[in-house]
């Protein structure tokens, strides 16, 4: 690439994008969420059916390569182990509590509301039951 072709690109679309090194993995900070003694969310009235919506098109057992878009190898949320094993990693990506909101995870639509992101949250306080 000249200098001057390297200079457009950095110019109009900044220089993470004209080259081919891995992007930092960017998250948010623990939401602090808590688990309310009343809890009623589980994996059958709630978690199963979040991952299914917002995360298992990309980040399931079933994918691999480019199909994965760029979710890490071994971060598969189709199970409800598979999901247990990475809840701090969700909590920062995905999830809402009383400290933050993370909006990072999905990138692309369809994305949960600030309340399902609350619940999200609230479900992995209580350990994902």
């Amino acid at each position: 690439m000249t200098s001057r072709a390297l200079l457009a690109c950095i110019v109009l679309v900044g220089a993470a994008a004209c080259d081919d090194a891995p992007r930092a993995e960017s998250h948010g900070a623990p939401t602090g969420s808590t688990c309310p003694p009343d809890n009623t969310l589980t994996y059958q009235s709630f978690g199963q059916d979040f991952m299914t919506a917002y995360c298992t098109r990309c980040h399931a057992s079933t994918l691999s390569g480019p199909d994965r878009l760029d979710a890490p190898v071994g971060y598969d949320f189709d199970t409800l182990g598979g999901v247990r094993q990475h809840l701090a990693h969700i909590d920062v990506h995905a999830a809402a509590g009383p400290l933050t909101v993370n909006d990072g995870m999905p990138e692309t639509d369809p994305r949960p509301s600030v309340e399902e992101r609350r619940m999200l949250g609230q479900w992995i306080a209580c350990g994902a039951p």
